[in-house]
């Protein structure tokens, strides 16, 4: 409505200029090649204005006309150009549908009509890369690492390339090839950073985390853990020096993450060690509180280096009240209360586990009480033929590989913080050698092949006592050797 009305007004605004103009008195005089015109002044100024608009409309008219060959030749381009932008995004959807051979004959097409264009070179060489042409593919890479636009995306696609060539070094190249030209690219970091802890670079792989962005709150969380398990893998390649460097990374990574118990265990071991047998059990105890593991439990009984058996077992009770929480903890006092040949407390921790779903841990534990009694040899040898099919205990566990102590990479893949303390639902025991040093595990009972043991080599004859060696850090499975022996 108000577009009528303001067009309304104009042309009545129009009407009375033309008619105002008409009215105007006066004459004009206009001679050309000896006629004389004498129109009014109205008509006189209508008339040139209509020249005017002649003179345009012709001129207009007459640069179409001159300009037509260019305008249909940037009109053909242009369609060339919208053709070759339909091939390249068709190309980009059949690739990641899994054509990858309709892949690189659009990515093609779209090259001849787009021969400029970065991303249908790029396209193409990732569709020879899907269709396993590895030798094309890599020169079509090659041929985009000097484009600035493309040479981070044709260093991915050769590192990709590579990986999946098993070639790792080549890999790593191009990896640090693009980390140079870009720092945070993520895949970049990551696999120079794999590299790094594969190698057991721990200083290195220190270095790139501390350099690391941190945008979110998430980010500098894991950030935060990465410190730690480094400063724990540097304390633990130190430990057996007794370096005091050990001690120190150690407690970095307790600042970190207070409550690790990789870290908690080398710092109390090197405690021990040192003569603080009152800071390392302060660290214990204070870590027990919060995490009942039972490595934790195993090192404080075990802090002290020379005691008795008997010993070990009185400081248990200063950590585990009786009855202990936990089948964990009733465990921990049993295997110690079978080294002190303390057979009553022993079958007293276990008889509440014992009846439904006993532990592995549990069965080698009461075929131990039954033959050091010596009452019932049977018994001890069905106890342990049910551990050959009783449930796992708890055990570090990384990628279907467990091990009896913590390590910062998998054996399997090599990433960092792949271990978790847990139930293994099917896993394999490693044989890795353990990176951080020894250290006291609950699962050492269970490191002969049940399979294959014969009970009565295990059970023939008296135990030993055997004292825990000096080195806190000493596992149960060596005492049992000893045991042995001294058979």
């Amino acid at each position: 409505m108000t577009r009528l009305i303001g067009y309304l007004l104009f042309s009545f605004a129009i009407t009375l200029g033309v008619t105002w103009l008409l009215m105007v008195p006066g004459t004009i005089s206009i001679e050309v090649a000896g006629y004389l015109m004498q129109p009014r002044i109205g008509v006189g100024v209508l008339a040139l204005i209509a020249v005017i608009f002649v003179a345009i409309l012709l001129w207009t008219i007459l640069l179409k006309t001159l300009s037509a060959p260019r305008y249909f030749r940037n009109r053909a381009l242009r369609n060339k150009q919208i053709n070759g932008i339909d091939a390249l995004s068709d190309a980009l959807i059949a690739l990641h549908a899994g054509d990858a051979s309709r892949a690189r004959q659009l990515a093609r097409e779209a090259q001849g009509k787009l021969p400029q264009n970065a991303a249908a070179q790029l396209l193409e060489a990732r569709a020879e890369l899907a269709l396993g042409h590895w030798g094309m593919a890599r020169e079509h890479y090659r041929k985009l690492i000097d484009n600035p636009k493309t040479s981070l995306a044709a260093l991915s696609g050769l590192y990709e390339q590579a990986e999946a060539q098993n070639r790792v070094d080549a890999a790593l190249t191009f990896a640090q090839k693009a980390h140079s030209l870009e720092p945070d690219l993520l895949w970049a970091r990551k696999a120079i950073f794999e590299d790094l802890t594969r190698n057991k670079d721990w200083a290195g792989a220190l270095k790139m985390v501390h350099s690391e962005p941190t945008p979110t709150r998430e980010a500098k969380q894991n950030k935060k853990r990465r410190l730690a398990i480094l400063h724990t893998a540097i304390a633990g390649s130190l430990e057996v020096s007794a370096s005091p460097e050990a001690l120190d990374n150690a407690r970095v990574a307790l600042k970190l993450l207070p409550d690790f118990v990789p870290a908690v265990l080398i710092a109390a071991r090197a405690h021990s060690n040192r003569g603080e047998l009152r800071k390392a059990t302060s660290l214990l105890r204070r870590v027990w509180r919060v995490d009942n593991h039972p490595h934790v439990a195993l090192l404080y009984a075990n802090a002290q280096p020379g005691i008795s058996p008997t010993e070990r077992l009185s400081r248990l009770d200063d950590l585990i009240p009786t009855p202990p929480p936990d089948q964990n903890s009733a465990i921990i006092v049993a295997q110690i209360a079978i080294q002190a040949k303390d057979w009553d407390r022993a079958r007293t921790m276990l008889s509440p586990y014992v009846s439904e779903a006993p532990s592995q841990a549990v069965c080698v534990a009461m075929a131990q009480v039954e033959d050091g009694q010596g009452a019932d040899h049977g018994k001890a040898r069905q106890w342990l033929a049910r551990a050959v099919s009783a449930p796992r205990d708890p055990v570090w566990t990384a990628d279907g590989v467990t091990a009896q102590e913590w390590a910062p990479v998998s054996p399997v893949t090599g990433e960092l913080d792949k271990f978790e303390f847990k139930i293994p639902t099917s896993a394999v025991l490693s044989q890795v050698e353990d990176p951080i040093g020894q250290g006291l595990s609950m699962q050492s009972f269970l490191r002969q092949d049940f399979a294959n043991m014969d009970a009565g080599d295990v059970l023939e004859g008296e135990h030993e006592d055997v004292e825990v060696p000096e080195d806190s850090s000493a596992d149960v499975s060596e005492e049992v050797k000893e045991e042995k022996k001294s058979e």
